[in-house]
């Protein structure tokens, strides 16, 4: 089962934040997404403008709520931040790498290229 299709499990805290050995084969399954210090992901959006970057903002938000695992982000002009990591544990957990497949199959509006219309 690919972790997309998984469902985010709340951490109740009292257990330790995954290994970096833990980490690696998740990471890989979220390539867009740089795992920072072992503690945290990070995924950043190039987007055509502010509406399209509040625009995606909110999907996430709202599939945060479905899946009652709040990533921080980060919104300006054509730019979004997620950064998520399991506050609990200070660390990163399985639900981190969950919540980030899932966000990966959200629509994304793209930045047109030079010179293309948008």
């Amino acid at each position: 089962m690919s972790l997309a299709d998984k469902s985010c499990v709340p951490c109740r805290g009292g257990i330790p934040p995954l290994t970096p050995e833990q980490i690696a084969p998740l990471a890989g399954q979220v390539p867009a997404w740089r795992v920072v210090d072992h503690h945290h992901i990070v995924r950043e959006w190039k987007l055509p403008d502010f509406a399209a970057a509040l625009a995606l903002a909110n999907r996430i938000g709202a599939l945060a709520e479905d899946q009652a695992h709040h990533p921080d982000l980060e919104l300006g002009w054509g730019r979004l931040v997620a950064t998520l990591y399991t506050h609990k544990i200070d660390g990163l957990a399985e639900a981190d790498f969950i919540l980030a497949a899932k966000i990966d199959r959200l629509p994304t509006p793209r930045r047109p290229a030079s010179g293309e219309t948008p």
